[in-house]
């Protein structure tokens, strides 16, 4: 009877034990926090010894480091939509037929479609609080300048306090612009083609071989005075017209001022979850470090051994620990899953006008942001939940930032959805050593909405093959990236077709130093083949979906543009307090 007791004693603990672990591991509260063209060896959880990253190194030391995490793009706008929707940018119309691949201007048209289903919509139908705080990049306005049909309040999340658009230099008074060249040369080939077709119309009137009439003329010049005025006047108030910080629907904040910024976004959070530590939530932190233009509070301007990108650096890592600290002190370590990354790699071409590096270190990896090349898309990938996650693993198996969107929801035990294909899987089993392969065979890399590789990961092998069908032209010859024109496009004159493709063995060769031939690799053919059958199955999977990234999509349409006050009045507001900020500490 004694020995019948104790087993149902026994049997009944369990029970409370597994009850207990199945609540503990469903319904968690999720961060996600994302930086902004950090390399993955910038940090000391990657093998950096120069700067200082503590805090994000725990993320490390107290959960999984994933070693072979990849974005599902090189550039911001597609790799955001891949990160919230779970599915290739290209499925949504989020990837660039044309040289531009980002939004530029907060008065586009084009953006995240309503059609398109965030793990954010799921979550907030499950009860979660949710909230982005930062950097955003996926449009905001379809016909009006208020319909916010591609803000983040549209794309499920509760509240939001950020950037629309994103980063630039020519947000910063000083720091230079990213439009500068290329307006200067289009406006030069503008001025020189009218005064050739002026000069010509006069020509011919004059020996009268054809008859203008004086009006004709007269408009003419008027259309292309108003044009020229209409450009000089965007660019000369560029900051004011695209550089504002909203919350939820209001700016308040035009134009953007970067005086403690990340302290400031840091309060937003720390203050979110303080609001919500009593049921679930999404928290999306989405810094504006360490995209240019660089900035660092007085706290940790030169303090790193990096200039003002290592500052910046050490900055980010001082808010990680803030956030890591509050849910401590809500006692929510152990009930929220928290997830570091970069939306790509390093930016190498970055380098200030006084020949300041302002990008990061991409680590052994060849290339950058922009390129397909491991540097633009081999990104960190951290995920800490005590208890439920093992500590200090590493995993080597191919992932995606595409795989976050079914991981939460199916913690969140919402249900995915059925009428579309969604290219991310479930990291869980991976994480909690469940599985030891990734589900991931095959990921698909485009450069703008061009197929430009190919990696199979087989079943049976620990090869990681990666096949190229184009590569961008680097210049100056010889460098690693595309420093003429600042980042590498996809197209025309700017790359170079490769039949058959480049391949590559990142297990053997992770720098991509020597593609393999026919007489290195035995089964190239076959591997080539296999590679092409999957590309088959892929694109036949795709379908036609409006272009985002259409040149009508991505210019500046004056009727959508925000203002705080008035064009006459510069759009100049900022009602954004700085009182009772963070005590911050450098260290």
């Amino acid at each position: 009877r004694k020995k019948m007791r104790l087993l149902l004693f026994l049997i009944i603990c369990q029970c409370a034990i597994n009850s207990v672990n199945t609540h503990h591991a469903s319904n968690p509260s999720v961060i996600l926090l994302m930086a902004d063209d950090l390399g993955i060896g910038d940090l000391g959880c990657y093998g950096n010894r120069t700067l200082r990253t503590p805090n994000i190194d725990r993320l490390a030391e107290e959960g999984v480091t994933l070693t072979h995490h990849i974005a599902a793009s090189p550039l911001c706008t597609p790799s955001r939509a891949a990160f919230l929707t779970g599915r290739y940018p290209i499925r949504a119309g989020m990837a660039a037929f044309s040289r531009v691949g980002v939004f530029l201007f907060s008065a586009s048209s084009g953006g995240l479609p309503s059609e398109e289903i965030t793990f954010s919509k799921l979550l907030k139908q499950r009860g979660y609080a949710t909230a982005l705080i930062g950097k955003w990049h996926l449009g905001m306005n379809c016909e009006s300048s208020n319909d916010f049909c591609h803000h983040p309040l549209s794309h499920g999340f509760d509240y939001f306090y950020g950037l629309t658009v994103t980063n630039f230099r020519d947000c910063k008074p000083g720091q230079g612009s990213v439009f500068l060249k290329g307006v200067q040369k289009s406006l030069v080939i503008l001025i020189q083609i009218t005064g050739i077709t002026l000069v010509s119309l006069a020509i011919v009137q004059f020996v009268g071989l054809l008859k203008v009439p004086f009006q004709a003329l007269a408009y003419s010049l008027l259309i292309i005075a108003i044009s020229l005025a209409v450009l000089i006047f965007f660019f000369y108030h560029f900051r004011y017209l695209n550089c504002f910080l909203m919350r939820d629907h209001e700016i308040i904040q035009q134009p953007l001022s970067y005086e403690n910024l990340t302290q400031r976004l840091t309060k937003e959070a720390v203050q979110f979850i303080g609001r919500n530590a009593d049921v679930p939530f999404l928290l999306v932190l989405s810094y504006l470090h360490v995209h240019t233009a660089l900035y660092a509070s007085e706290n940790f301007r030169g303090k790193s051994k990096h200039g003002l990108y290592g500052d910046a650096v050490e900055e980010m890592d001082w808010s990680v620990g803030q956030i890591l600290d509050v849910l401590e002190k809500y006692n929510l370590s152990n009930k929220t899953l928290v997830y570091f990354t970069s939306d790509q790699g390093a930016h190498i071409e970055e380098i200030s006008s006084s020949g300041e590096v302002h990008g990061g270190y991409n680590g052994i990896y060849k290339g950058g942001k922009s390129m397909n090349w491991e540097g633009g898309i081999r990104v960190p990938g951290l995920l800490r939940w005590p208890g439920v996650i093992q500590a200090g693993a590493y995993i080597d198996e191919p992932t995606s930032n595409m795989d976050v969107f079914p991981t939460i929801v199916k913690l969140a035990e919402a249900q995915l959805p059925s009428d579309r294909i969604i290219d991310g899987h479930d990291l869980m089993p991976l994480l909690e050593g469940k599985v030891t392969r990734s589900k991931h065979e095959f990921l698909f890399h485009y450069c703008n909405a061009y197929l430009n590789a190919v990696r199979w990961h087989p079943g049976n092998s620990e090869s990681v093959w990666k096949a190229f069908f184009f590569t961008p032209n680097f210049s100056p010859e010889g460098s690693n990236g595309c420093y003429d024109s600042h980042v590498c496009f996809c197209h025309g004159g700017f790359i170079t077709q490769h039949d058959p493709p480049l391949l590559f063995d990142l297990s053997r060769d992770p720098e991509e130093k020597v593609p393999l031939t026919p007489e290195t690799e035995s089964h190239f053919y076959e591997i080539l083949r296999v590679i092409h059958l999957a590309v088959e199955n892929h694109t036949s999977s795709l379908h036609a979906v409006p272009d985002q990234l259409s040149w009508d999509n991505i210019l500046w349409k004056p009727w959508l543009q925000q203002c705080c006050s008035s064009l006459f009045q510069s759009c100049y507001c900022d009602y954004d307090s700085e009182g009772s900020l963070l005590q911050v500490h450098s260290g």
